[in-house]
C-alpha cells in the first residue's frame, strides 16, 4: 500500500471514476463534485489517496486548509476505505499522512466532523489525538 497526494494533472477517467465509486460507500444521497473542481488550484485541498499493489486507489481522504484571523485551520473530509480494504490500517495511515501534510505547513488546528454512529472511525480519531469540542455545529445547506 502507498499514500500519497493525488494531483489535478494525474486525473483520468479511471481514477475518477474508482473515487466516485469509494464515496459513495462513505454517502450514497450527495452526488459529489467532479475532481477537477475539487483539485483546482484556488481550492486549497489536499487530496490523499491510498493504491494497492495494482495502483487502484482503495482508499482516500481530504483535508481543506484555510486562514482566519484566529488561526490556520485545516478541516478534514471525506475519509473513506474501500469495504473489501477495511480494518487493514489504511484510514489510519491515510490520516497520519494528512496530519504530516499539516504539520509540514504549520496548521494550527486540524478539525473534522464525523457522525455520532461511526465507531471505528470515532475510535481511529480519538486514537490519533483528536478530542470532541464542545460547540454546537450548525449548517445551512443549499444543495439540493
Amino acid at each position: 500500500m502507498t499514500i500519497e497526494v493525488l494531483h489535478k494533472f494525474e486525473l483520468n477517467d479511471k481514477n475518477q471514476e474508482r473515487i466516485r465509486t469509494l464515496y459513495k460507500q462513505l454517502n450514497d444521497t450527495i452526488i459529489p463534485r467532479p475532481l477537477h473542481q475539487v483539485l483546482q488550484e484556488d481550492n486549497h485541498v489536499i487530496f490523499m489517496v491510498c493504491k494497492d499493489e495494482k495502483e487502484e486507489i482503495v482508499g482516500i481522504a481530504l483535508m481543506a486548509t484555510y486562514k482566519v484571523v484566529s488561526g490556520f485551520r485545516g478541516l478534514v473530509e471525506d475519509v473513506v476505505v474501500d469495504e473489501a480494504y477495511r480494518g487493514k490500517g489504511i484510514g489510519r495511515m491515510l490520516m497520519e499522512s494528512l496530519l504530516e501534510e499539516a504539520k509540514r505547513k504549520s496548521i494550527d488546528e486540524v478539525m473534522l466532523f464525523t457522525g455520532h454512529h461511526r465507531t471505528p472511525a470515532i475510535n481511529l480519531y480519538k486514537s490519533l489525538g483528536f478530542k470532541i469540542r464542545e460547540s454546537g455545529v450548525y449548517n445551512l445547506s443549499f444543495r439540493k
